[in-house]
């Protein structure tokens, strides 16, 4: 499996765990890490059901990794999340040392679909970091309109999400 096909295995994945957070009333995200192409933790979005607006999959996430993993396993780690991380997320990642991200519905399109984002791109977060972690989005259009497709069913047609 080339990097391209590795990357679009993973982020179908956090699609589905961002639908199981919808599932269990929460936001659509999901996010999971992987090292040496092997999932070794998960989350998804618990805003609601935590009553915490810091609850967020990849801060979930970033919170299991810091107390699960070393900091050598975390700089080997590739985060993949099924929307591009905000603001808050990007500094937990850069801090927990994770040194990959990869997504699929970026901020822009998130912010076109609900209109509720705080725009602030995830490498704006990271200028003038010291050994940032590299972010990416995949090249899959289908994941793309896959992730975003989500969002607007959540935030456009799903009304009880307001």
């Amino acid at each position: 499996m080339n990097q391209a096909e590795q990357d679009n295995h993973w982020l179908k994945q956090t699609l589905n765990l961002s639908q199981a957070a919808v599932d269990a009333g929460n936001h659509p995200f999901g996010a999971l890490l992987v090292i040496d192409n092997k999932q070794v933790l998960k989350a998804e979005n618990t805003v609601n059901s935590c009553h915490d607006a810091t609850r967020h999959a990849e801060m979930n996430l970033v919170s299991q990794a810091c107390q699960n993993l070393s900091e050598s396993q975390r700089k080997e780690a590739v985060l993949y999340t099924s929307t591009e991380p905000c603001a808050m997320c990007a500094g937990a990642i850069y801090w927990s040392g994770i040194k990959q991200v990869v997504y699929a519905c970026s901020g822009s399109e998130l912010n076109d679909i609900a209109g509720k984002s705080l725009i602030c791109h995830s490498e704006d977060v990271f200028t003038g970091a010291v050994n940032p972690p590299s972010v990416r989005s995949t090249q899959s259009q289908l994941l793309i309109e896959q992730a975003c497709e989500q969002h607007k069913k959540y935030w456009i047609e799903d009304w009880s999400c307001l």
